[in-house]
């Protein structure tokens, strides 16, 4: 197997990093990407996280982040000291560069400077860029999704922004030896292996779809030429209790992704959270830009709909030799959503196998829909790796 992982539930960071790599120990001949995340517990021994890996192991690439939660094979763990490490040998089918990505004001604004020199060459389409990002400080949203969309279409961006810590300057990132508190760093992937994406947003929509007829920004001012608010009141009284109750949590509004398609399902939209109400007005404001003539509709999010709909597209997209994985979930998924603990973990394992395993509890994850690439809340998104190259 190209592939190992191991978790590490010690509280000292040394007896940690003795444990995981101990595991791997003699697994992989060559490492070529090595990703790294611990809990909040070892946030003050990230320096000796950084050299320590670097050091025993050697990877061409070493990458890695804090997170609130901490994932590992078939494991979510929460509240407690973690460290989880992800190994990666494709025998040289594979160039794995990594990158520190860094915002710095110019005379054009706000820039991100060194992406790597191998998005210039070959085709956009045939790689991944693996990203761990600091909240406070990397502008995903605003900067480097739209430019990575525009730019280098069809590029597929998996990754999530580091969780768990309140202070930007004590958010560390992993960057090879070294530590990094901004921006975000990453590894971009190229090469003859299969990679597959889930990324799971755990809604459904409910009522019918309607068009945007007045907007501003990320203001919905009119929809289906009347009050968004009314709209919504008037879905709210024709739903049964149950999605009732969902909406009083909070209701989730779905983009649609595709204009020209007849009818619109789940996976159909990008789902945003619905954050403010003018009740004088009726304007409803969402957590993304809109514009008139848009098509949109209403969504609910409950346990038993993320675990529907992460099963539902993992066993769609199950590789036929399903060899690793790596997943950023929500720091809002876990025991805060479901019942029984390590339910995103589980759930890949069930369905893929007891294969390697790392990530964390973001607070933001980045994977693509509908052919573009964007930052979620309260979504699953795993990069799944087969053993062997990409069938036709």
């Amino acid at each position: 197997m190209p592939f190992a992982a191991a978790l590490s539930t010690a509280p000292a960071t040394g007896r940690a990093l003795d444990d995981v790599c101990g595991e791997v120990s003699g697994r992989l001949s060559h490492i070529e990407l090595a990703a790294v995340f611990f809990s909040p517990h070892h946030a003050d021994a990230a320096a000796a996280i950084a050299k320590t890996l670097h050091d025993r192991l050697r990877p061409k690439a070493l990458i890695g982040c804090i997170g609130e939660a901490i994932v590992g094979p078939g494991k979510e763990i929460e509240k407690q000291p973690a460290l989880s490490l992800w190994l990666a040998d494709w025998g040289g089918r594979v160039a794995a560069e990594p990158f520190h990505l860094a915002p710095r004001q110019t005379s054009d604004g706000l820039s991100l400077l060194g992406w790597p020199d191998a998005l210039v060459e070959g085709d956009p389409a045939a790689a991944t860029m693996l990203v761990l990002g600091n909240p406070y400080t990397f502008p995903a949203s605003e900067i480097f999704l739209p430019q990575v969309n525009s730019d280098y279409k069809g590029l597929r961006v998996h990754g999530g922004m580091a969780s768990g810590m309140s202070d930007p300057e004590q958010t560390p990132l992993i960057f090879g030896d070294e530590v990094v508190d901004v921006g975000a760093v990453g590894a971009l992937l190229r090469g003859d292996v299969a990679m597959r994406s889930v990324v799971s947003q755990g809604c459904r929509p409910v009522g019918f779809p309607l068009i945007i007829t007045k907007a501003q920004d990320n203001v919905i001012i009119e929809l289906g030429g009347r009050s968004p608010f009314e709209q919504l009141r008037e879905l709210y009284q024709e739903l049964p209790a149950r999605d009732q109750a969902l909406f009083q949590r909070g209701p989730h509004i779905g983009l649609v992704l595709n204009e020209y398609q007849d009818t619109f399902q789940r996976g159909d939209f990008l789902v945003r959270n619905l954050y403010g109400i003018d009740r004088s007005s009726g304007a409803l404001a969402i957590t993304d830009r809109v514009r008139v003539g848009q098509t949109v509709q209403f969504h609910v999010r409950d346990a038993d709909t993320a675990d529907e709909d992460l099963r539902l597209l993992l066993h769609q997209n199950r590789p036929s030799a399903p060899a690793a994985a790596l997943l950023f979930t929500c720091n809002g998924r876990g025991t805060r959503l479901f019942s029984a603990p390590h339910h995103d973990a589980s759930a890949l394992a069930a369905e893929l196998g007891p294969v390697p395993l790392a990530g964390l509890f973001a607070a933001g994850e980045i994977g693509p829909v509908g052919g573009q690439n964007f930052i979620h809340g309260f979504t699953a998104s795993a990069l799944i790796f087969e053993d062997g190259p990409p069938t036709a």
